[in-house]
């Protein structure tokens, strides 16, 4: 609802929702301008130009840069008057650069009064250059049927799905479809889950359609990005909007077309702060006020939407071919429990992998290892008595992080020494347990000596050049093998990627979370598709200790049917969407007996009104963080309730525990269709 009632408001109030810093980093916003140099105009006639040309005959460098000002501007005389703008505004590097001049003459020129500087406003956008939309590809015939039935699809549905596989050609579809809505003057959004994605997707866009496409996302200053809003409340909008889940915030005038690639991608879900929406969600009821149509792809859809489209509430398209007719790639299975008790590992490396790895490198090709840990160590223990330092703000172990030589929390930013000594039992024999992507740097570093590393997680990519230099060394093979967690999963498309391992699948579903083997196979479906997509067939070595498990079989045998179809079994027998929506509902206070006695009192009044729909109050799995403890509340809730109602009680049960005097200072919130 506060999606609807956003583009209703001001413009100033949408920048308060938008921005980090509200309405306080939009009134701070400065234009970018850079220094430009006119002739004076008591200058401007023959006979002054002539006087001042004579006075600096004894300034030599002054002269020659003012003679070669006059050069570059092409400023001309007409019956002694100068007549005429210069045809190019010339900046003040320009000139120093072209006359070979110091800051200090340039200077001494305006001093004298011949030259007088201003400012003229350059802006901070991207230039993508002219549109070429003859760089358009031709779709293959699979590619065609597809484009075909998404067109048809939207002459009944508003929402269509594209099920394509990984490396059947999505994007080349996207670009088609996004030209035929450019034909009929309508604006274009192009959501991705992640900001790397962003990198190589911009390059194909810009090159088809130049400076008609924009870029947005966070890792935009406040100030480039109140230029885009500047820019899309204009006259002249981008035509195309190319960005992660903020983008869906942006004012559009004449929207038609809303993309969102990787769909199933929970990095669409905003969780803290708020407001707490899903991208894909907002996107669809934007597009529905504008009139516009939606296509949802991925090769893994999320379970809500697999529903959606089999049900009939979207259209449905499937692509199953890869692009050029290349193969899926070969998943082997490594039981990493049996390796390990026969004592075989190397490390987080199996004897199968390293094999794989050193082939594809003796064959000049790329490795890409997946392990969904960053830092260096997940924990530190103590191998005398057990002791795991632990953050003092939150209900989680630290991470070890060798390049800092620190230990931090991942929940609140905390950082830590490391302790040399165990402060329980005096113990040196402090050591890190598991492995982090830092960890495997160092280990495939020390096995592979010569091969070039690189390592793509949150600690690498914290600047937005940091994701252009990772992806674009590793796209022109500077880089041999890449280490990082989901981010490299993600629609990222490498020519000579060859071997794809999945260090550790078990950390993936072993999560307590009703969700785990759907995002596992999602997660592992779609770092298998990097593999092979060029050339030949790839390999995929995937380890893990519970190769029994139906799930592992259903991603090496590429089953999607089948892994949905349990799922949808699974899910609606125990409740759970998309045959039921969740809401949790969660309690912050800094003194666990007031959260405890707030989330008990919440809870009954809950149960009055729904029922046994109500699980709880119970401590979530991390149950402090930032020093706040925190009780949860789960309420399951059957499709076709009446949301208006579910609204009113839940305001209404909030309201009476906030303002009872006990419980005045606890928080709390409320997050619809949790992931």
């Amino acid at each position: 609802r506060w999606l609807a009632d956003y583009y209703m408001s001001a413009a100033g109030d949408v920048l308060q929702a938008a921005l980090p810093g509200g309405l306080k980093a939009a009134d701070a916003y400065k234009p970018k301008t850079e220094t430009c140099l006119a002739l004076a105009p008591e200058l401007r006639n023959e006979r002054a130009l002539g006087i001042a040309l004579d006075s600096l005959r004894r300034a030599g460098k002054q002269l020659e840069a003012f003679t070669c000002f006059l050069a570059m501007t092409h400023w001309d005389t007409f019956e002694g008057t100068v007549t005429r703008q210069p045809v190019v505004e010339l900046t003040r590097d320009e000139l120093m650069n072209t006359a070979h001049c110091t800051s200090a003459i340039v200077k001494s020129l305006v001093d004298r009064k011949f030259l007088v500087p201003y400012e003229r406003e350059v802006g901070r956008l991207n230039h993508g250059g002219e549109p070429h939309l003859d760089n358009i590809k031709p779709l293959n015939e699979a590619q065609q049927e597809a484009y075909n039935a998404i067109v048809f699809g939207f002459l009944k549905k508003n929402v269509v799905l594209l099920h394509g596989v990984t490396s059947s050609g999505k994007t080349e579809i996207y670009i088609h479809l996004i030209r035929q809505a450019l034909e009929k003057k309508q604006q274009v959004l192009y959501l991705l889950p992640e900001i790397a994605l962003t990198v190589q997707i911009r390059q194909r866009l810009q090159a088809v359609f130049g400076d008609r496409l924009g870029i947005y996302h966070s890792k935009y200053s406040d100030a480039e990005r109140v230029e885009i809003w500047k820019k899309q409340m204009s006259q002249n909008p981008y035509d195309v909007i190319l960005g992660a889940r903020s983008a869906v915030l942006l004012p559009f005038v004449r929207l038609g077309l809303v993309i969102i690639d990787e769909e199933h991608e929970t990095s669409f879900k905003q969780q803290d702060p708020a407001p707490r929406y899903h991208a894909r969600s907002a996107a669809i009821v934007l597009a529905a006020k504008a009139g516009a149509k939606v296509l949802l792809g991925s090769a893994t859809p999320c379970a809500e939407t697999w529903h959606n489209a089999h049900t009939g509430k979207y259209g449905y398209v499937r692509l199953d071919k890869r692009f050029g007719d290349m193969q899926l790639p070969e998943i082997h299975v490594v039981d990493i429990k049996d390796l390990q008790h026969r004592k075989m590992m190397n490390g987080p490396f199996s004897p199968s992998l390293l094999a794989a790895m050193r082939r594809a490198l003796d064959g000049g090709e790329q490795v890409i290892l997946f392990q969904n840990r960053r830092g260096f160590a997940p924990m530190v223990e103590c191998r005398e008595c057990g002791w795991t330092p632990r953050c003092e703000l939150c209900d989680v172990s630290l991470t070890y992080h060798k390049n800092l030589e620190q230990l931090t929390c991942h929940y609140c930013g905390r950082t830590y020494t490391v302790p040399d000594v165990c402060p329980c039992c005096g113990s040196r024999n402090l050591k890190g347990r598991g492995y982090g992507t830092e960890k495997v740097e160092d280990k495939v570093m020390e096995l592979f000596p010569e091969a070039r590393v690189a390592r793509m997680d949150l600690d690498t990519t914290r600047t937005r050049d940091a994701y252009e230099r990772i992806i674009s060394d590793f796209s022109a093979h500077r880089t041999d093998i890449l280490i990082g967690t989901q981010m490299v999963s993600k629609g990222l498309d490498f020519d000579r990627v060859s071997v794809v391992g999945i260090l550790n699948a078990d950390s993936m579903l072993n999560y307590p979370d009703f969700r785990a083997y759907e995002h596992a196979f999602m997660m592992m479906a779609q770092v298998s598709g990097r593999a092979g997509r060029k050339g030949k067939r790839g390999c995929v070595m995937l380890q893990t200790k519970s190769p029994e498990l139906p799930v592992i079989g259903q991603v090496v045998r590429n089953d999607v049917d089948g892994f949905y179809r349990d799922l949808m079994e699974e899910r609606q027998l125990f409740r759970y969407p998309p045959f039921y929506h969740i809401i949790n509902v969660y309690l912050k206070h800094k003194d666990n007996a007031v959260v405890s006695a707030a989330a008990d009192a919440l809870g009954a009044l809950l149960r009055q009104w729904f029922g046994d729909r109500v699980l709880g109050p119970d401590k979530p799995a991390v149950a402090k963080v930032k020093a706040l403890n925190i009780r949860k509340i789960v309420i399951k809730l059957e499709n076709g309730l009446d949301r208006a109602a579910v609204r009113l009680y839940l305001n209404k049960g909030k309201a009476a525990v906030v303002q009872d005097k006990r419980f005045k200072s606890v928080t709390v919130y409320f997050d619809v269709d949790p992931l």
